[in-house]
């Protein structure tokens, strides 16, 4: 949340009138502190690097030096502008801003490691939107330094959509996420004391989980290092994995349960974590998102299952595991893979390319379309039915035991239909630039819903991005961005009338 120096909110309607002439000092004053911050982070895999015997420190040490230099220079000159409210139209600035600046800037250690500047921007991209693919091939021969980098990536945007969700999204009212203001809190109380508090509430959750999911990996057999990696990747669902066969590399059923247990973790809104410490113990089974995505991701897994047991697939206790961990992987926009559940069947193949775009809850590290729309899309459907036979009737609009708003009713609506307007387009300009039918659409869809893995030998859970070419993965990386700022936040900032 964006706020004033009193506190106040100014993420609304701009005040009608005269138009102020617009002041990009506060936009690049918010913009230096994210550049001087990532450049900051560089420090811990420099050490990592340091500490092995052939090690190149220049890899993060330049970059780290660069950028936080960069940063402090424009943090000092626009130091004048940190006590300026931000503007609506600043507001989607600086969340547009930012997330493209993050790639670019965050993909100067992987070039420096070898990838091309291509590579790199798509591998970045790939790790803060917490998409997952990737264009590395022999990830165990790869430095540690480089190897953590990535998956810190995805954990630093992870709790960085996190709190985008749930403090920005709202206040700019994209895709009707306006549902999700903090209507509990007390609004006698300080607005800005009470975001600071709420954002740390959100990492002291999002780093106990983490450290959970690790000690659990590093006891059931893994490596502290691969524990470390996988347990930032799960919860961020962003599916990074040190080795090129992904999570099926360990074999220990344990694991792949554990695995699934914080995938979901990390698919549901870490506001029902705050509750449920709070004291609202039932907060898991009264939650409208919560109880429909288990429900519909437990449907999928029981069908999926048995279906590969009629198929001549195994016994029915691993083919339940096997669909319950691929299930969930794609449905929470994660993407490990334990096996190549394309060879499952077409029916298979069509339920995965459904998951692909459902996403997880709102508030939570998943991308895709999420769970909470497909619930207002169905009451959208079923009340105009009604209204259809009897068009007199009033059917209320409500969600989670709330009156639905015009716009968030609307907003819902625009977001699902720019949602698959843009990977329409992205698929078309994916075959332009040469790929195959499958690979355009698939590869679309894992982009705008930053899931990882698609469809097909070339992209698939057994597959890597290395082989598409460089226009593709310019277009892939930019999709992958616009998704993960659910389209509308990217592309506002594209229309003429904004900069009016």
């Amino acid at each position: 949340m964006l706020l004033n120096s009193e506190g106040s909110e100014t993420l609304g309607p701009e005040p009608s009138g005269r138009k102020e002439p617009r002041q990009i000092n506060p936009v690049v004053n918010v913009l230096s502190l994210l550049i001087a911050g990532l450049g900051a982070t560089m420090i811990i895999p420099l050490f990592i690097e340091l500490a092995r015997p052939d090690g190149h420190a220049v890899i993060f040490a330049l970059p780290m030096v660069a950028t936080v230099t960069l940063g402090a220079i424009l943090l000092v000159a626009t130091r004048g502008s940190a006590q300026l409210a931000l503007d609506h139209r600043q507001a989607f600035l600086v969340t547009a801003s930012s997330w493209v600046l993050m790639p670019l800037i965050t993909a100067m250690p992987l070039a420096l490691a070898g990838l091309s500047w291509t590579d790199a921007v798509f591998e970045a991209a790939s790790g803060l939107t917490t998409t997952g693919s990737t264009v590395i091939h022999g990830l165990e021969d790869w430095p540690h330094s480089v190897l953590f980098w990535r998956s810190f990536l995805q954990w630093i945007g992870g709790v960085g959509i996190i709190v985008t969700a749930v403090a920005l999204l709202p206040f700019m009212r994209v895709g009707g996420m306006q549902l999700f203001r903090a209507e509990s809190s007390d609004q006698s109380e300080k607005i800005e004391a009470r975001a600071h508090i709420f954002v740390v509430r959100i990492l002291v959750i999002y780093a106990s989980l983490t450290a959970l999911c690790a000690i659990l990996y590093a006891l059931l057999g893994m490596s502290g290092f691969d524990a470390l990696n996988h347990a930032m990747t799960t919860l961020s669902t962003g599916g990074f994995s040190t080795h090129d066969a992904s999570f099926g590399y360990f074999e220990s059923p344990a694991l792949h349960l554990t695995a699934i247990i914080f995938m979901l973790a990390g698919a549901i809104p870490f506001v029902v974590f705050m509750k449920f410490l709070n004291g609202n113990r039932a907060i898991f089974f009264e939650d409208p998102q919560v109880t429909a995505y288990v429900v519909l991701l437990l449907i999928i897994t029981v069908t999926l299952g048995v279906w590969h047991v009629i198929d001549g697939g195994g016994p029915l206790g691993a083919s339940l595991l096997n669909a319950a961990f691929s299930v969930v992987s794609v449905a929470t926009t994660t993407g490990f893979a334990t096996v190549d559940y394309t060879s499952w069947g077409a029916a298979a193949g069509a339920i995965f390319f459904f998951l692909t775009f459902l996403g997880g809850c709102a508030g939570s590290t998943a991308g895709g379309i999420k769970i909470y729309r497909v619930l207002v899309l169905y009451q959208i459907v079923v009340r105009h039915m009604r209204q259809t036979i009897m068009p007199s009737r009033v059917v209320s609009r409500n969600f989670d035991g709330r009156h639905m708003a015009e716009d968030a009713w609307s907003g819902v609506l625009v977001m699902v239909v720019v949602f698959f307007a843009t990977f329409g387009a992205f698929a078309v300009a994916l075959g332009f630039a040469g790929l195959d039918p499958l690979t355009a659409l698939s590869a679309s869809a894992t982009a705008i819903a930053n899931v990882g893995p698609g469809l097909g030998e070339i992209i698939g859970p057994s597959g890597n991005f290395a082989t598409l070419p460089d226009s593709a993965k310019w277009l892939l990386s930019v999709e992958m961005v616009a998704g993960r700022l659910e389209v509308l936040s990217f592309l506002v900032v594209l229309l003429p009338e904004f900069w009016d």
